[in-house]
C-alpha cells in the first residue's frame, strides 16, 4: 500500500499509510477540528468530507469561519427548502435551486401559487429538518435508473435535467433523510449545518431554464449566513436599502421615471437630466485634463461592421436589429469600440501619434429580459463614458498604470474610498487565438502588478476580445457595485484594419484599450443616489439651493436673492407660495435640496438670510454677500478646482 502524503496550508506535511477521507484526516490533526469540519478543499476543489483522498494533495479544511463556508450553509439550505416544500406539498415538482450571492433560491413547479403565509409554513419545516441533524449522503447512479427514479415520482423536470446532462457526466445522487435530490455536490456533513441563521424572503416567477419560451416556475428565495449576527446585520442593510431605494428618492426628488412605452429607457425629469449632465461635465473635464479627445458615432450601423469586429456572432442575441428600405440589416450599437475603430482609421497614423486616447459619451442599446430591468440599475438603453486608447505594445503598461490611477482617483471624489480590483481572463465564448489571449493577459497583468494595486482574478469573466479589469466599489452601506473597466485588446483592431507606421516604416496593428470609469452613467447614477441616500454633495445636487419666503412682504427680497445665487453659478428656486416656512421646509428636505436661505422681514432689514442644512436643525444667520461666497465654494465641482 502506497504512502499518502497530504500538505496543508501551514506547510506541514501529514502522512498515512494509505487512501484517507476528509473527516479522518480532519479528525487525525485534532476532536475540535473534526467536529467543526464542515468540507475539505482539495488541490483548490471543494469536495465532501467524505472524499477519499488516495494520492498526494494539497488539503484544507473547510470551517464554518472559512470564506468558503457561506456557499456550503446556502446550498445546503435550497436542499433542506426543498425537502420542506415536498412535505408540505407534495404534488410539487422540484427543478434547479443553487446558491447565490446573499443566500440561495429554488424554483418549483406547482399549479397553485405560493402566499407569504406558505413561506413560514415551509421556513418552519426547514427548521424540523435541519433540528434532525440528517447526514447528506452521495450516492452514484446509473442514468437511466435515476432518469426512471424520478419520472416515477412525478420529477419530470429532473427527469429531464438527468436526460440532458452530458454523457460522461456523472450521476450524483445525496440523500437526507429519506428525500433525495440531484446534485453535484458538495454538501456539508448533515442538514444540522445549515444551522439557525437563515430567512425565507420572496417570491418570484422564473421560466424553466430562464428561458422565456419554457413555462413559468415558482422561485422561492431565502438568505442563509454563518451566525444570528451576520443574518441580523444583513436584514437591516435590507432594510436601508429599501430606504435608499434610487427608485422611491428618483420619484420623490422628481428625477425620472419608467413608462411601458420605452420599456427599460429612461425618461429624464428636468432636475434629472441636470444631475446626469453634471457627471458628463465632470468626466468631461477630467479626461481633457488627461489628453483624450471626444468623438461621437452613430447609434445605428450595418451588420457588416458588426459582423467584422465579432459582435454579430457573439453578441447578436443582446443586439437591437432593423431592416431599412433597401433590404439592408441595421443594428442600434450595443458597444462604442467598433465605431471608435472607425475614427482612428480616418487619415494615416505614425508611432508619434500614439498613444491616441479617444473618449466617447455614446449612447448603447442592449436586449436584456424584462424581468431582469431594475430601474437605473439594469436598462436596455445607457450612456456609456467609454474611451479607446490605441498605443503600441510597449505602452500598455504605461497607459494602464495612469488608466488605474485615474479611475480610483475619480471614485475618491465621489466619495468612494473603498475599491476592490478584479482580473478577468478569457472567457469561453470569445474571438482571437490563444496566442493573442496569452499576450493580452500577459500585458495586463503585468500593467496592473505595476501599479502595485492588490486584484483578485476573476476566471472565465473577460470580454469576448480581451481580458479586463473590474472595478468595485463598496458603498455606504456595504454593497458592491461593478463599475468601471479596463480592456486590453489585440482582437478587433486586427479585425476592423486599424495600423500605424511604425519606425520601421512598415505598418502595424495598434493595441486598443477599452477604458470605461463610470460604466454606465445611468447606473452609476442610481448607485450615487443610494449611497448618499439623496443627500448629494452640493455640487452634484440638481437644486442645490431653495430661497423660501416666511411672508409674503419678503417676495421682492427673495428673487434679489436668487438672482445673485443664480449669478454666482448657483442651481437656485424660488418657494414664493402662500405656505407656513415649516411646511415649505419639509417639502424642500423631502425633495433633498441641501441649502435653504429662509427670508423675512428681519433678513431684508439687515440685508442677510437664514441658512439652513439638509438635515439640520440650526440655521446661520449670514450677510446675503457671505452666504453667496459660501455657497458657490461649496457648489464648485471638485474638476474645476
Amino acid at each position: 500500500m502506497s504512502i499518502v502524503a497530504i500538505t496543508l496550508p501551514d506547510g506541514s506535511v501529514r502522512q498515512f499509510d494509505g487512501p484517507v477521507t476528509g473527516a479522518e484526516l480532519a479528525a487525525d490533526i485534532g476532536p475540535g477540528l473534526a467536529k467543526a469540519a464542515l468540507a475539505i478543499k482539495l488541490d483548490g476543489e471543494i469536495v465532501d468530507l467524505s472524499r477519499t483522498i488516495d494520492r498526494n494533495s494539497a488539503v484544507e479544511i473547510i470551517t464554518r469561519k472559512s470564506e468558503e463556508a457561506l456557499e456550503l450553509i446556502r446550498h445546503d439550505a435550497a436542499h433542506v427548502m426543498a425537502e420542506a416544500v415536498k412535505a408540505l406539498y407534495p404534488s410539487t415538482q422540484v427543478t434547479i435551486g443553487p446558491a447565490i450571492e446573499h443566500g440561495f433560491y429554488y424554483d418549483f413547479a406547482r399549479d397553485e401559487p405560493f402566499t407569504p403565509d406558505d413561506l413560514e409554513k415551509i421556513e418552519a419545516k426547514m427548521r424540523e429538518i435541519i433540528q434532525r441533524d440528517e447526514a447528506f449522503e452521495r450516492q452514484e447512479w446509473d442514468r437511466s435508473e435515476a432518469a426512471g427514479y424520478f419520472d416515477s415520482i412525478g420529477e419530470k423536470y429532473k427527469a429531464q435535467l438527468i436526460c440532458d446532462l452530458p454523457a460522461k457526466e456523472t450521476i450524483s445522487i445525496y440523500r437526507q433523510g429519506e428525500w433525495m435530490d440531484l446534485c453535484r455536490g458538495p454538501h456539508m456533513p448533515s442538514t444540522g449545518h445549515v444551522g439557525k441563521a437563515f430567512k425565507l424572503q420572496k417570491l418570484a416567477g422564473a421560466y424553466w431554464r430562464g428561458d422565456s419560451e419554457n413555462e413559468m416556475l415558482q422561485r422561492i428565495y431565502g438568505t442563509a449566513w454563518r451566525d444570528e449576527k451576520e443574518l441580523k446585520a444583513y436584514l437591516l442593510m435590507l432594510e436601508e436599502a429599501e430606504k435608499r431605494d434610487h427608485r422611491r428618492l428618483g420619484r420623490e426628488m422628481d428625477l425620472f421615471h419608467f413608462q411601458e412605452e420605452a420599456i427599460g429607457s429612461v425618461f429624464w425629469h428636468p432636475k434629472g437630466w441636470t444631475l446626469f449632465q453634471s457627471l458628463i461635465d465632470y468626466m468631461r473635464h477630467r479626461q481633457n485634463e488627461a489628453g483624450y479627445v471626444e468623438i461621437n458615432t452613430p447609434d445605428i450601423m450595418d451588420r457588416g461592421l458588426w459582423e467584422k469586429s465579432g459582435h454579430w456572432e457573439k453578441f447578436s442575441e443582446n443586439m437591437f436589429t432593423t431592416e431599412a428600405k433597401e433590404d439592408r440589416i441595421f443594428a442600434l450599437k450595443p458597444m462604442n469600440c467598433p465605431g471608435g475603430v472607425q475614427v482612428y482609421n480616418q487619415g494615416i497614423k505614425s508611432y508619434r501619434d500614439l498613444p491616441l486616447r479617444m473618449a466617447e459619451f455614446g449612447k448603447v442599446h442592449r436586449f436584456e429580459p424584462s424581468g431582469a430591468l431594475h430601474g437605473l440599475m439594469r436598462v436596455r438603453a445607457f450612456t456609456q463614458d467609454d474611451a479607446h486608447i490605441f498605443c503600441a505594445e510597449e505602452q500598455i503598461t504605461d497607459e494602464c498604470r495612469v488608466v488605474c490611477r485615474l479611475i480610483l482617483d475619480i471614485y475618491k471624489e465621489f466619495g468612494f474610498d473603498d475599491v476592490r480590483i478584479k482580473f478577468s481572463d478569457r472567457p469561453e465564448k470569445r474571438i482571437g487565438s490563444d496566442e493573442i489571449w496569452d499576450k493580452s493577459e500577459a500585458a495586463l497583468k503585468l500593467a496592473v502588478e505595476a501599479t502595485g494595486l492588490e486584484y483578485s482574478v476573476n476566471p472565465g469573466e473577460g470580454a469576448f476580445y480581451g481580458p479586463k479589469l473590474e472595478f468595485v466599489l463598496r458603498d455606504a452601506i456595504g454593497r458592491d457595485w461593478q463599475c468601471g473597466t479596463l480592456q486590453v485588446d489585440l482582437n478587433l483592431p486586427e479585425r476592423l484594419g486599424a495600423f500605424y507606421i511604425g519606425t520601421d516604416g512598415e505598418k502595424h496593428h495598434p493595441v486598443m484599450l477599452h477604458r470605461a470609469l463610470f460604466g454606465s452613467l445611468e447606473r452609476f447614477t442610481g448607485i450615487l443616489i443610494e449611497h448618499y441616500a439623496g443627500k448629494l454633495p452640493m455640487w452634484m445636487a440638481p437644486v442645490q439651493a431653495v430661497v423660501a419666503t416666511i411672508t409674503s412682504e419678503a417676495d421682492d427680497y427673495a428673487l434679489e436673492v436668487r438672482d445673485a445665487l443664480k449669478a454666482a453659478g448657483i442651481r437656485t428656486e424660488i418657494d414664493i407660495r402662500n405656505e407656513k416656512i415649516n411646511y415649505k421646509v419639509r417639502e424642500h428636505s423631502h425633495t433633498k435640496v441641501p441649502a435653504m436661505l429662509v427670508v423675512g422681514q428681519r433678513e431684508i432689514a439687515d440685508r442677510k438670510v437664514a441658512l439652513r442644512r439638509l438635515g439640520g436643525k440650526d440655521q446661520d444667520f449670514l450677510a446675503l454677500d457671505e452666504a453667496v461666497a459660501r455657497l458657490a465654494d461649496e457648489s464648485r465641482s471638485p474638476a474645476a478646482t
